[in-house]
């Protein structure tokens, strides 16, 4: 199954709403990659600098000025159904649990990275992973809550990133600490790095 969401610009520090947005790839952009793994669980995310623009795709009199990161995950091996798929805070992947991952990246002198609170407004929130009866997913989003150059929002700070893909689906809603509402168990993981 194969659906392509668009995420919307996030202001650090507010609330955030999600709005479609059209897109243009830049030629040369930055990339990045990760290689997922987890037991009986394997994929791929790659992720592509891309240029954000409010309409048409290649007018560039409605450019925002803006850079978004196009995110492709691809993944086999899931439970059919839907499952929580993160960007986490660090670019750790060690079993098991891939507890080393951190919580969800939120970089900001607000930021909250506890998994299950301030849900669903981290950064690294991604739309769910919808897994077919073969228990294949793909998916791929344009987010604009990240980047892959320099700055507060880029996934390459000194601790790295990561992303992970969960048992169960996330609620969508923010809940108390542990409550597991964001996905729940980490079946999956891998370290975002460069290309």
């Amino acid at each position: 199954m194969h659906k392509t969401v668009a995420l919307g610009a996030a202001v650090l520090g507010a609330l955030v709403a999600w709005r479609p947005i059209a897109t243009i790839a830049q030629a040369g952009g930055l990339r990045a990659k990760a290689t997922i793994k987890g037991e009986g669980v394997t994929g791929t995310a790659t992720f592509r600098e891309i240029d954000a623009h409010t309409k048409g795709m290649t007018d560039s009199s409605f450019s925002t000025g803006l850079k978004g990161v196009e995110i492709t995950v691809d993944v086999t091996g899931l439970k059919p159904g839907a499952h929580g798929a993160h960007i986490h805070a660090v670019g750790k992947c060690d079993p098991p649990g891939f507890m080393t991952a951190g919580g969800h990246f939120d970089p900001g002198p607000a930021s909250n990275t506890d998994p299950d609170m301030n849900h669903p407004f981290h950064m690294g929130d991604l739309p769910n992973l919808v897994a077919d009866a073969k228990g294949h997913a793909t998916m791929t989003v344009i987010t604009t809550r990240v980047t892959l150059g320099p700055g507060p929002l880029s996934l390459f700070g000194a601790d790295g990133t990561a992303l992970v893909v969960h048992a169960n689906p996330d609620q969508g809603v923010t809940g108390e600490a542990k409550s597991g509402l964001s996905g729940g168990p980490r079946l999956a993981c891998g370290v975002i790095e460069k290309e």
